[in-house]
């Protein structure tokens, strides 16, 4: 049976948006003073500043932009984006009663609230931009679930059981965000452009939300650092896979109509590789995640064991690695042998019983100042 359309007007969807708080078991009473509101932002450029359409006026609404491509493309990229901001929601929605402070539990209300809007800020350009088409993914948005897998990439899917997980996600996989945030930036469609701009400023809460809650615990030395390794193990390689493809040409022709850009566009004097845009990126993504786990491991004493990066052929479900067997460190496991190696190296329900223990008593973590 086809779904029934409850959405005509942005008013429609918000309505619905209220219901989909409810039906997930989000207490609307946190969020009671944060204004949900769709936010744009001034953009440097109304020119379009890369790709084939360089120097010509951005486009202001979906019957400018010249070619139906383009429009699907632009489409899908929003769709895709507010996708990963009510699945996050969703994968932390346990996480209220066991927060290990009130600092901490107001970093989460604030992260989900921003993770709520910019799902709202996409949804807002689906409807009014968009036409029927737009309205019908709008609605889709909130009718997904992340516990039924059903969200539109594999990060997403994945349950978010505790705290650690919790810090572990917002740093590196809203990392992966900030990424495709600024990638989107410049994007040719202006009104896209005008608000990821938005996004972004509230993006580097939750990054640092993550990164201050690890180095919180790693200074504390309470959880174990096999523990916190076999999260970043687990977390990482998903953050690997949201940049797409090797040699995507999704990615090749979104340059090409100056849909998104890379990572550094108009900051970088190299010769643009549409080839291998998304290698590109998660190459940057992985050197920038290196260099916050370096910074954490000056906190762990040398003689003990030190936090590492997995290896981008690790646990890969896109790619060229997609489903090969690789260890943390990219060296080839037998086949008949993957899934027990991943048993020591990705968190188990025994880890995840024994550190729930550690995470329900005192001191785990750091107090903040």
């Amino acid at each position: 049976m086809a779904a029934i359309n409850r959405v005509n007007t942005f008013d429609d969807w918000i309505d619905y948006f209220k219901e989909w708080r409810e039906t997930i078991g989000i207490d609307p009473k946190y969020f009671d003073d944060y204004p949900f509101e769709t936010k744009l932002e001034d953009i440097p450029s109304d020119e379009i500043e890369f790709g084939d359409f360089a120097g010509q006026r951005k486009w202001e609404t979906a019957m400018e932009i010249p070619d139906q491509r383009i429009r699907d493309g632009v489409l899908n990229m929003i769709v895709y984006q507010g996708d990963t901001e009510f699945a996050s929601v969703e994968q932390q929605r346990s996480l209220f009663d066991k927060a290990p402070s009130e600092y901490d539990l107001q970093c989460l209300v604030r992260v989900m609230a921003e993770e709520m809007r910019h799902g709202w800020q996409m949804c807002y350009l689906l409807v009014k931009y968009f036409g029927q088409t737009g309205k019908i993914e709008a609605q889709k948005q909130l009718e997904r679930r992340s516990w039924k897998h059903n969200r539109l990439l594999g990060s997403f899917n994945e349950d978010v059981d505790n705290w650690l997980d919790f810090f572990t996600y917002t740093n590196f996989v809203d990392r992966d965000g900030k990424f495709q945030l600024k990638m989107l930036s410049k994007s040719s469609f202006a009104p896209l452009a005008r608000s990821v701009t938005a996004m972004l400023k509230e993006e580097a809460f939750h990054m640092s939300t993550g990164n201050n809650g690890l180095t919180r615990i790693v200074k504390q030395g309470k959880v174990p650092t096999k523990f916190i390794q076999k999260y970043f193990n687990k977390w990482i390689p998903t953050a690997y896979d949201l940049f797409g493809k090797d040699s995507s040409s999704t990615a090749n022709w979104s340059y090409v109509w100056g849909v998104k850009g890379r990572f550094d566009e108009g900051e970088t004097t190299d010769p643009v590789d549409k080839q291998a845009l998304n290698e590109r990126s998660r190459q940057q993504f992985r050197d920038e995640v290196a260099g916050l786990i370096e910074r954490m491991n000056k906190h762990i004493p040398d003689s003990e064991t030190k936090l590492y990066t997995p290896h981008m052929k690790f646990n890969r479900s896109i790619g060229d690695y997609a489903d090969q067997c690789y260890t943390v460190t990219g060296e080839p496991v037998p086949e008949d042998k993957y899934e027990d190696y991943k048993k020591e190296v990705l968190p188990t329900a025994e880890d995840k019983k024994e550190l729930e223990t550690i995470l329900a008593g005192d001191g785990w973590i750091e107090p903040r100042n």
